[in-house]
Order: structure tokens, then C-alpha cells, then sequence
């Protein structure tokens, strides 16, 4: 017999963080409805009222990635004033932080939104068009502003986000070393800007 309580104050967040802790300790093969229900101390069933199945929780846990990186870079933004190049870089850092932090939760993000078989839904493919918006504006102003070269925006904004990821990717897979990451960051960043370092 179960004798865990079906409602909780606060369940679907609570599911939310298990699920990130399990997918970032465990990987997505670990992650389930059940083990998670478990783990917050409810009934199996009370997971369902949040999410239908377990493609409804891992869509939701993207659209969380999508929001939450979407919330650091316009902080960032926003803290590091009106230097074009500093903003930049700033952003650049904090995406690979992020990337490197939460791999396995980026890998999913990237991979709910391109999904080819199944139409992901529409709060998390607005969560992730922010984030690209966010991108897309910053190269637009660098490219106003005649520090990054002229083109097409959509193509330099894809190449940065590739540089970036690819950093991200040599790191998690330990062929870069922490202390290398920041000047590897300003390396690509000078690249962009055509600035010789």
C-alpha cells in the first residue's frame, strides 16, 4: 500500500529541480516520471497532473534551460553596461559557463526544440526563440556598430553560437582545461571583432 501524500505545495517545481539534479548527475536515461515521484515523496500518479508523460516533463525541463538562459545572459547584458566588446564577451563567458555546468540540460534543450518527429510545444519553442532573439540582437548591434563585419546577422549569429559550444564541448570533455577557457573565449571574440590580440 503507498502512503504517500498524492498533493504537494509546490510539485511541479519540486519535480522540475529532481528531474534537472537526476539529468545532471545520472543523464536523461535516468530520468522518470516514477523515480521522480519517489524522490519528491508523493504518489507515482501525482506527477501526472503537471506533466502528461515523460516527453511533457523533459519538454518542460528544456523550456526551464531556455528561460533560465535567457535570464543570465540579459543580466549580463545589463550589468556590463554600454561596451560593445565587454557586453560580447560577458555573454560569451556566461553561455559557455552555462553549457559547461548544465551539459547534459543544453544537449537537451537543443535537442527538444530540433526535434524532427514530434512539434515541440509552443512555451518552450518561445523560451528558446528569446534566447536566439537575445543573440541575434547582440550581433545586430555589433554589426550597426561596425565592430563585428557585415553580412548576414543570421549566419554570424550561428557561428558564434558553434565557436561558443565548441569551447563548451572541448571543456566537458576535459581537452580543455578550466584556466584555458576565458582566453580561448577572448581569442574567439577578437576573431569576430577582427581585433589581433
Amino acid at each position: 500500500m503507498n502512503d504517500r501524500p498524492y498533493h504537494h505545495g509546490s510539485l511541479r517545481t519540486t519535480l522540475l529541480d529532481e528531474a534537472e539534479r537526476t539529468l545532471r548527475e545520472h543523464g536523461l536515461e535516468a530520468l522518470s516520471l516514477r523515480d521522480l515521484a519517489r524522490q519528491a515523496g508523493v504518489s507515482h500518479a501525482a506527477p501526472r497532473r503537471h506533466f502528461a508523460d515523460r516527453q511533457a516533463l523533459l519538454d518542460a525541463l528544456a523550456e526551464a534551460g531556455f528561460v533560465r538562459l535567457d535570464d543570465e545572459m540579459r543580466k549580463t547584458i545589463d550589468r556590463t553596461g554600454q561596451d560593445y566588446e565587454a557586453r560580447l564577451q560577458a555573454v560569451a563567458a556566461g553561455y559557455v559557463r552555462f553549457a559547461t555546468r548544465d551539459a547534459a540540460l543544453l544537449e537537451l534543450m537543443f535537442g527538444a526544440k530540433n526535434a524532427k518527429d514530434v512539434e515541440p510545444p509552443d512555451t518552450l519553442r518561445a523560451a528558446a526563440e528569446r534566447v536566439f532573439t537575445a543573440f541575434g540582437d547582440l550581433i545586430g548591434q555589433g554589426q550597426r556598430a561596425g565592430v563585428l563585419p557585415p553580412g548576414d546577422p543570421e549566419r554570424l549569429r550561428l557561428l558564434l553560437l558553434a565557436t561558443l559550444q565548441g569551447i563548451a564541448a572541448l571543456v566537458t570533455s576535459g581537452r580543455v582545461q578550466p584556466g584555458q577557457v576565458d582566453p580561448l573565449i577572448a581569442d574567439a571574440i577578437a576573431l569576430f571583432t577582427h581585433r589581433q590580440r
